[in-house]
């Protein structure tokens, strides 16, 4: 199998498409010891699922407990790193396996990936330190990424 590298642009569609289709709190999530997660905080999402799926993600990810990281990458401040293991508390299984399959690596590596490369890419895609609206593409050809 040949795998394909990783962009922060692929990074966060494949990770935006995920946060579109989930629309909820995810499974695994869900299945968190401590109660709650990242509150009712949000990360100035301006609105999820599949009107944004860049908004999408990020609540995906502020409900995964990751208001902090999210809210670092869509500010104009440094961008805080997240863990392989806390990407895949906050995707879905088959989600990280859908995007494992595309690019040839498994799960683990994806999540690796995606853990190294999303910071950057939100950063890129929220120049202005909001959640841009639109759709993913649109999104990413006006940054030109």
């Amino acid at each position: 199998m040949t795998s394909v590298p990783f962009s922060a642009a692929s990074s966060a569609a494949a990770a935006a498409r995920a946060g579109a289709a989930v629309g909820q709190r995810p499974r695994r999530a869900a299945r968190r010891a401590h109660g709650g997660g990242g509150g009712g905080g949000g990360a100035q999402a301006g609105g999820g699922g599949a009107n944004n799926p860049l908004g999408g993600l990020m609540d995906m990810l502020a409900k995964s407990g990751l208001v902090e990281q999210a809210q670092s990458w869509v500010g104009t401040g440094e961008n805080q790193p997240v863990s392989a293991e806390q990407i895949k508390e906050a995707l879905p299984a088959d989600t990280l396996q859908k995007v494992a399959e595309q690019t040839g690596v498994s799960p683990e590596q994806a999540a690796d990936q995606i853990a190294q490369t999303l910071p950057q890419a939100v950063d890129k895609l929220t120049p202005t330190g909001e959640v841009p609206s639109g759709s993913l593409e649109d999104i990413i050809r006006a940054q030109k990424i």
